[in-house]
C-alpha cells in the first residue's frame, strides 16, 4: 500500500510543476506581448503580473504540501 501512495505523491508533484511551469510561461509571454503593444501601461501590469504570479506559485505550494502528506501518511 505505501507504494501507491509513493506514486500519488509523485504524480501529484509532477502535475503540479508541469502547471505551474506552463503557466508562469503563458502569463510571461502575455506580459511581454502587452508591454511591447502598449509600453505606458508598464508598471501597472508588472504590479498585477506580481499577484498573479503569487497566487499561481500558491498552488504547486500546496501540491507538494499534499505530496508530503501522501508520503509521510
Amino acid at each position: 500500500m505505501e507504494g501507491i501512495n509513493l506514486l500519488a505523491a509523485a504524480i501529484v508533484a509532477g502535475l503540479a510543476a508541469i502547471g505551474a511551469g506552463v503557466g508562469f510561461g503563458l502569463m510571461g509571454g502575455r506580459f511581454l506581448e502587452s508591454i511591447a503593444r502598449q509600453p505606458e501601461l508598464t508598471p501597472m501590469l508588472q504590479v498585477r503580473m506580481f499577484i498573479i504570479a503569487g497566487l499561481l506559485d500558491a498552488v504547486p505550494i500546496i501540491c507538494v504540501a499534499i505530496a508530503f502528506l501522501l508520503i509521510f501518511q
